[in-house]
C-alpha cells in the first residue's frame, strides 16, 4: 500500500493509473476509521482496480467553536484498517498541503446545503465541497463512495458533481449502526456510558416518527415534533428534527418520491446526527 502526503506526487501517480486504463475508487475520510468507513472501502474495492482513501481532518469545515483540535486521530490504526480491507493508496496531507496561506477560492453549493446542518453550521458544507472538489482533482476517481449517515452531505456532493460536470459516479452507501442501534461515528468516543445510552433515543424517535408518517402522510410536522420531544426527554439538546424531500431538500410536496427524516442533537458536548430515508 502506498502512502502519499504530497498532492503533486499523488496526482502524478493517479494520472499514470488513468493513462494505463485503471479504474480508481475513492473514499474520502477524516480518519479515526470505524466499521462504517470500512464498508465504504469494501464497496470501492468491489468496483475499482485501485482504491484510494484520503485521511484528512479538514479545517475549513469546522467553525472556530467546534472540535477541530480534539477531533480523534489514529493514523497508524487507520493504515492497518485500510490495508486489511484492501485499500491500495492512502493520501494523508497536512493542512498546508491542501490550503495555501492566502487561498481565496471556494466551491459552494447553495440550495441543498442550506437546511438541516447548514443552518447551525453555515460554513460547514462550503468547506466540504471545496475539499472534496480538490480531492477529486488530485485522485482522479471514477467512483467515489459516501456514507448516508450524513445524507445531506451525499446529496450536496451529488449536486456538485452534476453541476460542475465531474466525470465521477457518486455511490451512496448505507448508514452503518452499532449493535445497539447508534449510528457509527468517530465522535461516539466522546460519549460517556450514560450519554451513549440516552443517545439511543435519536434512532428510536426517528423510527417512531417514520412509522407515523408511513401510516398518515399528513402527520409529517407532528411526527417531527414528537421525535424532537422524545430526544429532549432523554436529555438531548435538539439542533433539528426535520422531514424533507431528498431531491429538493425542501418540505415534501404531494409528488415527493423519497423523503429524509433527519435529526441532530447534543448529548453532553457531543453532536450526533442520524436519519431515516424512505418512500412515502
Amino acid at each position: 500500500m502506498k502512502i502519499f502526503t504530497s498532492s503533486c506526487e499523488l496526482q502524478k501517480y493517479t494520472l499514470e493509473l488513468k493513462r494505463s486504463g485503471k479504474t480508481i475508487g475513492f473514499v474520502p475520510t477524516m480518519g479515526f476509521l470505524h466499521d462504517g468507513h470500512m464498508s465504504l472501502i469494501d464497496i470501492a474495492r468491489q468496483k475499482s482496480d485501485v482504491v484510494v482513501v484520503s485521511i484528512f481532518v479538514n479545517p475549513t469545515q469546522f467553525a472556530p467553536n467546534e472540535d477541530f483540535d480534539r477531533y480523534p486521530r489514529d493514523f497508524d490504526g487507520d493504515v492497518a484498517k485500510c490495508a486489511e480491507h484492501g485499500a491500495d493508496v492512502i493520501y494523508a496531507p497536512e493542512a498546508a498541503e491542501m490550503y495555501r496561506a492566502d487561498a481565496s477560492t471556494w466551491v459552494e453549493e447553495t440550495v441543498l446545503s442550506q437546511p438541516l446542518c447548514g443552518i447551525s453550521r453555515p460554513t460547514f458544507y462550503r468547506g466540504v465541497t471545496t475539499v472534496v472538489a480538490k480531492l477529486f482533482l488530485l485522485v482522479q476517481p471514477d467512483f467515489a463512495v459516501f456514507g448516508l449517515k450524513d445524507a445531506q452531505q451525499c446529496f450536496v456532493i451529488q449536486r456538485m458533481v452534476r453541476d460542475l460536470n465531474f466525470p465521477i459516479e457518486i455511490i451512496p452507501a448505507p448508514l452503518v449502526r452499532d449493535a445497539d442501534g447508534l449510528a457509527l461515528s468517530s465522535r461516539n468516543r466522546y460519549l460517556s456510558a450514560d450519554e451513549r445510552a440516552r443517545a439511543l433515543s435519536i434512532h428510536r424517535a426517528l423510527l417512531a416518527a417514520k412509522a407515523r408518517i408511513m401510516a398518515d402522510k399528513s402527520s409529517i410536522k407532528a411526527a417531527a415534533a414528537e421525535a424532537a420531544a422524545a430526544i429532549t426527554a432523554a436529555g438531548g439538546r435538539v439542533d433539528y428534527v426535520d422531514v424533507l424531500d431528498c431531491e429538493t431538500m425542501k418540505y415534501p410536496e404531494a409528488d415527493a418520491k423519497k423523503i429524509i427524516l433527519a435529526a441532530a442533537a447534543f448529548f453532553g458536548t457531543t453532536r450526533l446526527i442520524d436519519n431515516e430515508i424512505f418512500e412515502i
